[in-house]
C-alpha cells in the first residue's frame, strides 16, 4: 500500500512541477551573451554549495556525488567530472574530463560542454536574484584502449544564480522543496565496438526521464524491482530502516572517492 501511495504522489507531484516549469520557463529574457562572462564549471563541478538564500560559510552544504542511470534496466551509471576548464578562446565551450563506472568497470573520457542557450527567468522564487539556466551539448569520449568504452552524447540543462554582490552561483534556492534537482543530463553510450546505443541521463539529486526507476515523491527513491541492478548499496545508505552498521558502511561504499 505504501508502494502505491507512493506512486500516486510521485505522479501528482510530477504533473505539479511540470505545469509549474512549463509556466516559469515560458517568462524567459535571452542571456546568451552575457553568460560567457561568468563561469559554468562552478556549477556543473560545485563540491558545495550555499543553502537557499543563505551567504553564512557554515550553511554551505556538501554536493552529493551525481545519480545516473544506463540502459533499459536503470543499471546504476556513475560519472564523476574530475576537471571543467573553460576555452579561453571560445568561451561557450568547456573542456572536460573525468571517469565513469558502470558495476566494477571504470573508464576515463574526456569531451566537451557546449553552451547553445542561456535564459533568465523573469519570474524568480526570490527577488534578490537572478535565476537562469544553460543549455548544453555534451560529448564525451571513453578511452578507446579501456574496454567495454564508448562515448556519451546528449543535452545538459543546469540552473545557476546570480546574487546581490554579482556572483554566479549554483541555484539551490529551493533545495528544500520536494522534487529539488539541478545539472540534468538527457542522451545515450554508444559503444565503440558494436555501434549500439544505449539511454544514459544523470542529474544531481535527481534523474530526468527516470520514472520506472525513481518512484520517490519527495526525494529520489529507487523502485524495488530496480534495486538488484547496482541500487542496493545506495538506497541501503539512505534508508531509515537499515541498522546502523550496515548503514554506515553503505555510506562509508557511498563516498568512495572511485574515480581517483
Amino acid at each position: 500500500m505504501r508502494k502505491i501511495i507512493r506512486h500516486i504522489t510521485s505522479f501528482i507531484l510530477l504533473v505539479f512541477l511540470s505545469g509549474q516549469t512549463l509556466a516559469q520557463e515560458s517568462e524567459t529574457t535571452d542571456f546568451f551573451t552575457q553568460i560567457k562572462n561568468y563561469n559554468l564549471s562552478e556549477i556543473l563541478s560545485a563540491d558545495s554549495f550555499f543553502a537557499g538564500e543563505s551567504e553564512n560559510a557554515n550553511d554551505r552544504i556538501k554536493r552529493a556525488e551525481i545519480l545516473g542511470f544506463i540502459g533499459s534496466d536503470y543499471q546504476r551509471f556513475f560519472i564523476h567530472f574530475v576537471s571543467i576548464i573553460q576555452n579561453p578562446i571560445r568561451p561557450y565551450e568547456y573542456l572536460v574530463y573525468g571517469k565513469t563506472k558502470v558495476k566494477e568497470t571504470i573508464c576515463s573520457f574526456q569531451g566537451t560542454i557546449i553552451i547553445r542557450q542561456a535564459r533568465t527567468f523573469d519570474i524568480t522564487d526570490s527577488p534578490e536574484f537572478k535565476q537562469g539556466f544553460a543549455t548544453c551539448d555534451v560529448i564525451l569520449y571513453e578511452d578507446n584502449k579501456q574496454s567495454s568504452t564508448g562515448f556519451i552524447k546528449g543535452v545538459l540543462k543546469s540552473y545557476f544564480i546570480i546574487d546581490p554582490k554579482g556572483q554566479f552561483r549554483y541555484d539551490a534556492l529551493m533545495i528544500g522543496a520536494d522534487g529539488f534537482s539541478n545539472n540534468q543530463f538527457m542522451g545515450s553510450w554508444t559503444s565503440y565496438k558494436t555501434n549500439a546505443s544505449k539511454k544514459c541521463n544523470w542529474g544531481d539529486y535527481r534523474i530526468p526521464e527516470s520514472e520506472e526507476l525513481d518512484s520517490g515523491a519527495g526525494d529520489f527513491y529507487v523502485d524495488d524491482k530496480y534495486l538488484k541492478n547496482g541500487w542496493e548499496n545506495y538506497m541501503l545508505a539512505n534508508s531509515y530502516d537499515a541498522n546502523e552498521m550496515e548503514s554506515h558502511k553503505a555510506k562509508q561504499k557511498e563516498n568512495e572517492i572511485w574515480w581517483k
